[in-house]
């Protein structure tokens, strides 16, 4: 699709100072340029030494960076065609994607899920493409990484696809009730209930997949359920898709518990961020375990970063700001 050259007549290669991309069809120009251009002005602002004309269907760039541009265009021309549409977010994940010389369209057009009403889940970036492909694979997989870069979601939808295919024939979403904070003595009801906060993320990914109708008559049949990880204790879990969410709010001893329930046919996705530990005395059963873990086979450990955040662009520049100030002298860290 992209045409490329260069200067001629110059002793030794040079790289391509001007590319072409032509575009198949006129109805893809409106999504690949934007509301009044508003995704070319983005190109543009994230390549200022590359020149980007168009002429038609014709996209012509010229300047250090004109290949690299081209291919940008072309890679999110195929996402287009896959029926996705654009956004300044996605652009903006496409555009580092490119520059680390990845294929956005094969991050983006890849299928985890359908949820509810024939909405497809995909991964949003090539960290995350890593996290499910590393689901898929292994029979325990550890996602590691800051609030936003949907470990969790991933995960769930990731269990739902495998109950749907009938791979497995539960699912089970446990995750430590640890106090941050608050009391759990003080809240109302039996231990469900004072514990039913903790779980509330995972039923919210449950619902937003299966819908709150179809997501309730599974947790009723028991095909779906959702409990505090001390409820793990002594149990085989056999057939099953387990997620442990906020793992790094076990302890070592509860990390060991809980891995070692897993049984024939089954799946584990452990989730959680060590930069937000709140078991007492800061004793994770998250950190390190790499060290313990990582040769084993069919075990693997993603470790996903603020370019994988997908919420608010502000939550990306948290996590930056936070990393800052924990790296920086006289913090303790």
């Amino acid at each position: 699709m992209s045409v490329t050259g260069s200067g001629a007549g110059v002793v030794g290669a040079m790289p391509p100072t001007r590319a072409e991309t032509l575009v198949p069809h006129n109805h893809l120009m409106a999504g690949l340029l934007g509301q009044r251009d508003e995704l070319l002005r983005l190109v543009e602002s994230a390549f200022p030494e590359t020149t980007v004309s168009v002429q038609g269907n014709l996209i012509t760039t010229s300047g250090p960076d004109a290949e690299r541009v081209a291919r940008l265009f072309d890679e999110l021309v195929l996402v287009l065609q896959s029926g996705q549409g654009l956004d300044a977010a996605k652009v903006a994940r496409t555009i580092d994607m490119v520059r680390e010389d990845l294929r956005p369209s094969e991050v983006l057009n890849e299928e985890v899920a359908r949820g509810a009403k024939g909405r497809t889940v995909r991964p949003n970036t090539a960290g995350q493409k890593r996290y499910t492909d590393a689901i898929a694979k292994n029979t325990i997989t550890f996602g590691i990484g800051p609030a936003g870069t949907g470990k969790s979601y991933l995960a769930v939808a990731s269990a739902v696809q495998a109950l749907q295919s009938r791979a497995v024939s539960r699912i089970i979403l446990t995750r430590p009730a640890v106090e941050a904070g608050e009391r759990l003595g003080f809240l109302p009801g039996d231990l469900m209930a004072k514990v039913d906060p903790y779980l509330r993320p995972l039923y919210d990914a449950l619902y937003d997949l299966l819908e709150p109708e179809g997501a309730q008559r599974l947790l009723e049949r028991g095909t779906i359920e959702v409990a505090p990880l001390a409820f793990m204790r002594g149990r085989t879990l056999n057939s099953s898709f387990i997620i442990l969410d906020e793992a790094q709010n076990t302890t070592p001893e509860q990390m060991k518990m809980f891995l070692t329930r897993i049984g024939f046919g089954s799946k584990c996705v452990v989730t959680g961020d060590v930069t937000q530990i709140d078991v007492a005395g800061g004793r994770s059963g998250l950190v390190h375990l790499e060290e313990v873990l990582g040769h084993v086979e069919d075990i693997e450990f993603v470790h996903l970063t603020r370019r994988d955040v997908v919420r608010h662009k502000i939550v990306a520049d948290i996590v930056d700001a936070y990393e800052v100030a924990e790296g920086a002298p006289g913090n303790g860290s």
